[in-house]
């Protein structure tokens, strides 16, 4: 009786003893399906893709942790993250002052500002020709904001995605889009008949560092993104991440 005490209670030791290494620590990464290049949704496979959801994934990996990626508005992000629905945000997102107040951003991973596109047999514009002109931007990027705040336009139309401005650039429902440079110039490479174009010479209104969020009650997985950021700068995995998408 004893000995079948004791190998039941080893047993249990060892399993008690195994389940910590066995058990692997998932990260909620949230990305958006309308990011192109850096976040959105492989058609052949329905899965997120894109330089970001790679880049989240070799860093939670490089910390012996397995990524789940959700699929988020650009728009819930930091709402997603504030409230903990997920762990981690890796968009196409910039970190501004006002981001900072809610989450923390890691180190920048890579730079870029907004472009201005027109339909394809318009003649390129620059703002002072827009004055009182209906332009459309995506809710809740940074440039949006400074659209307004230029005073110039008409009405600055708020839109849910990228594709949503170009659909309506095309049509003429709008003069102009503003989005994200390398998300439109990747999608106007990818199918030329979108029936727009960006304006040559355009000067971003800000230019700012991408990078990922944690919740400000997270410093541990920041910590964690940083290190790995790190190290994927050094040894050159980070640029060829970025390179694979044409950024």
């Amino acid at each position: 009786m004893f000995l079948k005490q004791f190998a039941v209670c080893a047993v249990a030791v060892g399993l008690a003893l195994a389940t910590p290494v066995q058990a692997q620590e998932t990260v909620r990464v949230g990305v958006t399906a309308t990011g192109v290049p850096f976040t959105f949704v492989d058609t052949a496979t329905q899965l997120p893709t894109g330089a970001m959801v790679d880049l989240a994934r070799a860093i939670v990996e490089d910390n012996g942790l397995k990524p789940a990626f959700e699929l988020t508005a650009f728009s819930a992000l930091v709402p997603s993250l504030s409230t903990h629905k997920i762990d981690l945000i890796s968009a196409g997102m910039l970190a501004t002052d006002e981001r900072r107040k809610v989450v923390d951003f890691s180190d920048p991973v890579y730079t870029y500002g907004e472009g201005m596109f027109v339909a394809a047999n318009a003649k390129d514009f620059t703002i002072e020709d827009l004055k009182g002109a209906t332009v459309g931007a995506q809710i809740g990027t940074t440039f949006a904001d400074s659209l307004k705040a230029l005073s110039v336009f008409g009405e600055v139309k708020l839109y849910d995605s990228i594709a949503d401005i170009m659909r309506d650039v095309k049509l003429g429902r709008i003069k102009a889009g503003f989005g994200d440079q390398p998300i439109v110039a990747y999608q106007i490479t990818k199918n030329p008949d979108l029936g727009i174009r960006l304006v040559k010479g355009y000067k971003p209104l800000k230019e700012g560092g991408v990078a990922l969020a944690v919740a400000k009650d997270n410093p541990k997985l920041l910590q964690q993104v940083n290190a790995s950021i790190a190290k994927l700068k050094a040894n050159g995995q980070l640029a060829k991440i970025f390179a694979a998408y044409g950024l």
